[in-house]
């Protein structure tokens, strides 16, 4: 994930980030920080752009000031489009969930994220007109481009299990999920109230953000409760706590080298696993899975449920006219310009790029549609070529982190396996300090002003 330049300055920033870690601030203070500029009014009698990026997540942002930090732009020549008013760092509600980190600390209001020079439309998309290169928002106003980046994210679908929505309302409940700003905190409060009983972890078949993300949850749980005394190993049957992870997938995780490891860490630790089971509905404490082959329904009882909801493309991009079956933007896989439409592109969670959804596949994939698209307004063909590397930092204990790095095809890419010689699938302090310490401190510092660029370093 970082060339030498980077595990040099990890290593001189990590001390600094840990002694700051547990101090909270509020939304001001860490705006002032920061030294955010408020975003410029937007011209209502301008509505054209040489660049609209739809998007202010961790994909949109890092494109929108890549691309201004390129100098080939004027003020407003870029347009960014997201209609939420707050911009999260989603990877840090694992590290709330787990008591880490206080919720209010990893989110910034959405409008001061932006450098004056970009126009900030806070409207949602209303619908696409690739042919006649134009956008046009909910309000009804159309935006005209020469080149569309089209980075929203996924949507998560908590109807998609029936009774979850009700569950993760109710504060009392022992259901929860990392996966919302709104419930995150409520995972540490379920783990903390646990005394006795059945706590079933669970991922859902199909596509979701950061696939390890549902067992780093698990892991830290089942550490919590050994710490307590309350889960036993050893003697799993007569521990006050069993656990479960409940998947429907066939394995723990897609890249073989990391899914031994975790396997083989689930039955140490006596976790039972039910494979390819994917849970459907909730009913007080009783979940109920199916099967991804058969449809046989299961049912369990549960004292503690962590779910993971189903998760998909938004509507307004399905219905684009730029994706491909499955409602993912199509795009090239190396170039990440989209098939059809040379002047549109895309990265991140909405895009069809075969690789995991995580933050550090969007540090990869931001500079190389960066360049390619500032080449192609120049009359260049895409040069600059993605390998689908991404990574998945699992917490596997209080302290502990096994540093998953892998591109296209499951075969691992390891910075300090590369670098020091070390296998990265032993979990280890440091990675837990990158997680918990640097990641957080870099995304806030470079990534969103366009200045990181993942295994590439800082750029001016």
């Amino acid at each position: 994930m970082f060339n030498g330049r980077v595990v040099s300055a990890a290593r001189t920033n990590v001390g600094r980030c840990t002694a700051k870690a547990n101090k909270r601030q509020d939304v001001s203070s860490t705006i002032k920080r920061r030294n955010l500029a408020s975003v410029a009014p937007v011209n209502s009698a301008s509505r054209s752009h040489k660049v609209v990026v739809i998007g202010g997540g961790s994909g949109g942002v890092a494109v929108s000031h890549q691309l201004l930090r390129t100098g080939k732009f004027a003020p407003h020549d870029i347009a960014v489009v997201e209609p939420a008013a707050w911009h999260h760092f989603q990877p840090g509600w694992t590290l709330v969930g787990g008591g880490l980190k206080d919720k209010r600390d990893l989110r910034s209001p959405m409008k001061e994220l932006f450098d004056p020079k970009l126009n900030f439309y806070n409207e949602s998309v209303k619908g696409f007109s690739p042919g006649e290169n134009f956008i046009t928002l909910a309000n009804g106003d159309k935006l005209s481009y020469e080149q569309l980046v089209v980075a929203p994210g996924i949507k998560i679908d908590y109807a998609s299990i029936k009774g979850l929505p009700e569950a993760l309302e109710d504060r009392s409940s022992s259901v929860s999920t990392i996966y919302g700003y709104e419930t995150c905190d409520k995972v540490f409060d379920t783990i903390q109230r646990l005394k006795k009983g059945n706590a079933i972890f669970t991922q859902p078949a199909g596509v979701i953000k950061c696939a390890g993300a549902p067992q780093k949850i698990l892991w830290l749980a089942v550490d919590f409760w050994k710490r307590a005394g309350l889960y036993d190993p050893a003697n799993a049957a007569n521990s006050p706590i069993q656990a479960t992870f409940a998947t429907g997938l066939p394995v723990m995780f897609g890249v073989p080298k990391y899914n031994a490891k975790l396997d083989e860490m689930r039955k140490e630790l006596s976790v039972e696993g039910l494979f390819k089971h994917d849970l459907k509905s909730i009913d007080g404490d009783k979940a109920t899975f199916a099967h991804v082959e058969t449809g046989e329904q299961v049912s369990r009882k549960f004292d503690l449920l962590h779910a993971v909801p189903k998760m998909g493309p938004h509507d307004f991009v399905k219905n684009s006219g730029l994706t491909n079956e499955a409602g993912y933007v199509d795009v090239d896989d190396a170039t990440l310009q989209q098939k059809k439409y040379p002047n549109v592109w895309s990265c991140g969670d909405a895009s069809s790029l075969p690789t995991s959804k995580t933050l550090a596949a969007i540090t990869s994939q931001v500079p190389v549609l960066v360049k390619n698209l500032v080449g192609a307004m120049e009359g260049r063909k895409p040069e600059e070529t993605y390998d689908g590397y991404t990574s998945c930092p699992l917490l596997t204990e209080y302290g502990k982190v096994m540093l998953a790095e892998f591109k296209y095809g499951g075969e691992p890419k390891e910075t300090f396996g590369n670098l020091l010689g070390i296998d990265q699938a032993t979990p280890r302090r440091a990675f837990y300090h990158l997680k918990k310490d640097f990641f957080p401190w870099i995304y806030y510092e470079a990534h969103v002003k366009g200045t990181w660029q993942g295994p590439k370093g800082w750029r001016p």
